[in-house]
């Protein structure tokens, strides 16, 4: 099996061209595993769609399979042009979170960036959830797959680590959520630091700086219709929150190695 590894700001996934085995899960579980295998946050697999050009399925570093993922869409655009699967610089990709619209950035024939149109925000009311003795707010949002967004003061203090993964799988959210902690820096600047659903840390999350923009604007720290600079721990995404919760991501995609295992 020929794979692709490529990264969007540090949230790297292993690309493969092609139908999704049977065993994937186990499979995404094995090679994405840092010590044993090549390293990444998972799996995702590129095919041709029915409904779109391209077909992507993202699968985690614990074997589940995600709805969608901004970095890993990003390198998706950048995969099927740099590899001559497609000359198009405006393409549309199925998710199991709809159809979605890449603009590729192209530089001296190669991808250099991508935005993405990640379609409609659904942003409710904060939401309070008892982790042990606290209670900790949230604002519950969802781009395709769901976010719980955590407004701090100081990054430093940030319990990634601890509240990350009781808020993951904590009862009010039985499919599990993707957790984000945000500082808000200024009205046009935000940090952001995640716990992914079914991965852990991760360097960044474009699904989750969509929703941590989207959630400021609703509670009016930022402003809708003008570009956010959200600040991870991989590197800078620019995303746009639409009066109407429209929302576009602008950032990298980056090639790291191909390799190749026996199946």
């Amino acid at each position: 099996m020929l794979f692709t590894k490529m990264q969007g700001l540090g949230n790297d996934y292993l690309y493969v061209y092609g139908e999704v085995p049977e065993d994937v899960a186990k499979l995404s579980e094995k090679l994405s595993d840092r010590h044993f295998g090549a390293g990444s946050d998972g799996m995702i697999y590129i095919s041709p769609s029915g409904s779109a050009d391209f077909k992507m399925r993202i699968f985690n570093a614990d074997g589940s399979e995600a709805k969608m993922c901004g970095n890993g869409i990003r390198c998706v655009g950048k995969y099927v042009y740099d590899k001559g699967y497609t000359d198009k610089t405006r393409l549309t990709v199925e998710t199991l979170s709809g159809i979605k619209t890449l603009e590729l950035d192209i530089r001296c024939g190669k991808v250099r960036s991508v935005t993405v149109d990640m379609g409609r925000a659904e942003v409710q009311g904060d939401m309070e959830i008892p982790v042990g003795e606290d209670i900790v707010i949230c604002t519950p949002v969802s781009v395709g797959n769901p976010h719980a967004v955590i407004f701090i003061t100081d990054m430093e203090k940030a319990s990634v680590s601890v509240l990350g993964p009781q808020i993951e799988k904590h009862s009010l959210f039985p499919d599990g959520v993707n957790v984000e902690f945000v500082q808000v820096i200024s009205d046009r600047k935000l940090r952001m630091r995640v716990w992914e659903r079914g991965s852990g840390i991760t360097m960044a999350c474009g699904t989750g700086a969509c929703a941590s923009a989207a959630a400021a604007v609703r509670k009016g720290f930022c402003k809708s219709g003008e570009p956010v600079t959200v600040v991870l721990d991989g590197g800078e995404l620019k995303i746009t929150v639409d009066p109407d919760n429209c929302i576009s991501m602008c950032g990298p995609a980056e090639f790291v190695y191909e390799g190749e295992m026996p199946v």
